[in-house]
């Protein structure tokens, strides 16, 4: 098993600037140009904890409910919360800045999940991920529900087998 590696040592910070080409009619940043942009900086968050080339398995639910406009400054920060076989789960955050008008607003927030692959392209064992803040302990305690609700709907277990979702909802062995 490789060493387990500190969440901090994953964390990656990517800058754009919203330009016309990445606009659409109504001059907001287009979903597909911040997906592209949050995929790249998850993936490099991803390379820096498990030194492997990565490939994006999953994305949870990315919701648009702040455009960013034309001009704004673009700020991605992105940190792998857990480690399991092969696969890892990235936290992202977005913020929107307009530096002219001095403010700052929270846009968008995911959770990726990428497997580590050999030259051949097979999976590879990752680092275990070391928590070491409060916020990063809840996001590791809380990957492995994420997880198994992948899994899940993704129909690649069970619901009856997904242990942690069904405590979550008190289900037990007994009823």
């Amino acid at each position: 098993m490789p060493q387990p590696k500190y969440a901090r040592e994953s964390l990656t910070t990517m800058t754009e600037m919203v330009l016309p080409n990445d606009t659409n009619t109504l001059n907001n940043l287009m979903g597909g140009r911040l997906l592209h942009w949050m995929d790249i900086c998850a993936a490099i968050a991803a390379q820096k904890h498990s030194n492997r080339i990565v490939v994006t398995a999953s994305v949870d639910n990315v919701s648009f409910s702040v455009p960013i406009k034309l001009g704004n400054i673009v700020t991605m920060q992105a940190k792998v919360t857990r480690g399991f076989n092969s696969s890892m789960e990235v936290n992202i955050e977005v913020w929107a800045e307009d530096i002219p008008a001095g403010t700052r607003v929270s846009t968008n927030r995911a959770f990726y999940t990428f497997v580590a692959v050999d030259q051949n392209g097979r999976p590879i064992e990752v680092p275990p991920v070391i928590p070491e803040t409060d916020a990063e302990k809840d996001l590791y305690t809380s990957a492995l529900r994420r997880r198994q609700l992948r899994l899940v709907l993704a129909g690649r277990m069970k619901p009856q087998e997904a242990k942690e979702l069904r405590a979550l909802f008190g289900v037990t062995d007994e009823g």
